[in-house]
């Protein structure tokens, strides 16, 4: 049984006598004409199945305590294998998934239709699909617009929402989750040593973003974390800058938010750095009120704490520090973001919310920040920590961070 069996096994535990299950890996989004976006598998079914592949569907069904698969599949199309390449067979999606029953697509209205007269008379019987969706001008995924339609035909159907029980098992990582995230992080450590190399002023902050993604190709890998971003100077102390097409002056500062991917798993990290290698004295004095809370952080994440604590304590040790270095705005002037969020398939991964407590196996990011756009300073350190049953564990601990290891590295 591969970690996909075990992980199908445990959510079909957690539901009913009779239940049934059906999630979509989503389909790809039309661009322009005959172009596309590039394709995203819904992240719950590839946590289930390991599939990444386009309109595919997995219906799992609980009868009687009995749990049966099956997996459906668009049909292999010989005339679509020639312009881009064959579909996954049934085989392929079978050994990777291990789901034994694997159908074709056109399948699917018959079982569900089949399951559904079998449990007619139960009405305990709940039909569950993953009903994610992240605001109300979001177009229908494809789990609502089949429930919708299973809706109009069975009116008495009992549907619920999946979403809740894969949130519980996905906010902790097993031990693949985080060999997958650790070899994120380190393709992403290799970037960012990429651009250090690289940076100077006149350069401009595009080129300082392409030499991290050639790292990431070089790496086989295609996907980014997130839009990745790169920016100098006052452009630094916007938080999701994503432009990333201006020339880097000297005596500024250069912040960088990126993350590869590894088997879908993120990697989030920032760095700051002096676009020449050295930091002004100012810049370094700002930079150090920065390390000193992402370590408040770290000392202090454990078990049964929420990241609303730990909000709180950065937000304290600024209330004290910051009037001491001129900054006397308040602080929600100067940091105006919370301090983390869940890591893993997602860069914001589902989570129980900032007053939630951590448990063990959880991974969050440690980010703090101060932007003095008056200053044309903006600085932002960021970690990835593996909550423990003694304390937090820094993933990316290979990434430098000092300002005398940054500007080691930075020497020409």
């Amino acid at each position: 049984m591969n970690l996909y069996s075990k992980r199908r096994e445990k959510l079909m535990q957690d539901l009913g006598k009779n239940a049934a299950v059906l999630i979509f890996s989503g389909k790809a989004v039309m661009c322009s004409e005959d172009e596309a976006y590039p394709f995203k598998v819904n992240r719950n079914f590839y946590y289930l199945t390991g599939l990444e592949k386009e309109d595919m569907v997995l219906l799992m069904n609980k009868y009687d305590g009995k749990v049966t698969e099956t997996l459906f599949i668009l049909p292999y199309d010989e005339t679509l294998a020639r312009w881009v390449g064959g579909r996954m067979s049934k085989q392929e999606a079978s050994d990777i998934s291990e789901v034994q029953n694997v159908q074709d697509f056109n399948d699917l209205d018959d079982y569900v239709g089949s399951i559904l007269n079998r449990n007619r008379k139960d009405n305990l019987f709940k039909f569950y699909f993953d009903f994610w969706h992240y605001n109300v001008d979001q177009t229908e995924t494809p789990a609502i617009t089949y429930a919708n339609k299973l809706k109009a035909k069975y009116p008495y159907l009992l549907v619920k929402d999946i979403y809740p029980f894969l949130t519980g098992m996905r906010l902790v990582k097993d031990e693949y989750e985080i060999t997958c995230m650790k070899q994120a992080i380190h393709i992403t450590n290799l970037g960012i040593q990429s651009m250090m190399k690289i940076c100077k002023p006149t350069l401009n902050e595009m080129a300082m973003e392409g030499a991290f993604n050639f790292v990431l190709n070089q790496n086989v890998c295609n996907e980014n974390a997130f839009k990745t971003i790169a920016a100098s100077g006052e452009r630094a102390t916007i938080l999701h800058y994503s432009e990333n097409n201006q020339v880097m002056q000297d005596g500024e500062l250069f912040l960088c938010d990126l993350g590869a991917t590894f088997k879908h798993y993120c990697a989030d990290i920032s760095r700051t750095f002096p676009v020449n290698g050295k930091f002004t004295e100012r810049q370094k004095e700002i930079y150090e009120l920065v390390l000193q809370a992402q370590r408040i952080v770290e000392q202090n994440a454990k078990v049964g704490v929420k990241i609303k604590d730990l909000n709180d304590m950065v937000v304290n040790f600024y209330e004290a520090e910051l009037p001491k270095h001129g900054l006397t705005k308040g602080v929600r002037e100067y940091y105006f973001h919370s301090i983390s969020h869940h890591l893993g398939l997602d860069t914001h991964d589902v989570d129980g919310g900032m007053g939630a407590e951590l448990q063990a196996g959880n991974v969050i990011t440690n980010e703090p920040g101060l932007y003095i756009a008056d200053e044309g300073i903006g600085i932002r350190i960021e970690d990835d920590l593996l909550i423990t049953g003694t304390g937090a564990v820094n993933l990316s601990s290979e990434i430098i961070k000092t300002p005398e290891d940054i500007e080691n590295f930075m020497k020409k």
